[in-house]
């Protein structure tokens, strides 16, 4: 609808084609295509993105997303790493259909939400304590000095 309309004026004001597509930055095919059509809002056709290449490894690549997912944040692997481990099993197609893949599954399947999670305010004895160090300066025979200690509350 953004492109239609401005082309349609520029069209009505009697601007060529060539003269359109510079001023409104898109090419003639498109201006060509928008005039000839009578629509009002641009449409796209595909409605199914295929994986020809993705498709024979998927199972496998929701599968690996999934314990990645669980592993500490150190041993996991980044959208990289799990493109490399694909292409190791023999995975032809290339990065950034894996990364979209990988984007798309985690908004589609949070694994991590938020959790309801109570802290209690009050403890039972010995159940919780505090432990601070401290330096405090004091007068030792005459002599100024710094001691370090512990304490516990």
């Amino acid at each position: 609808m953004e492109t239609i309309t401005p082309i349609r004026r520029e069209h009505a004001k009697g601007k060529s084609i060539w003269a359109i597509a510079r001023s409104l930055k898109v090419s003639r095919e498109t201006v060509t295509k928008y005039l000839r059509s009578g629509e009002t809002a641009p449409r796209y056709e595909r409605q199914h993105q295929p994986l020809p290449k993705l498709a024979a490894f998927q199972e496998e690549l929701v599968r690996l997303i999934t314990e990645n997912e669980r592993r500490p944040a150190r041993d996991r692997l980044n959208y990289l790493g799990i493109f490399r481990w694909l292409q190791n099993r023999g995975f032809q197609g290339g990065y950034d259909a894996v990364r979209r893949h990988i984007k798309r599954f985690k908004l589609r399947q949070p694994l991590g939400g938020p959790v309801n999670a109570y802290v209690p305010l009050t403890f039972a004895p010995a159940e919780a304590y505090q432990f601070d160090w401290a330096e405090e300066w004091i007068i030792l025979d005459g002599v100024t000095t710094k001691v370090h200690h512990g304490h516990t509350e």
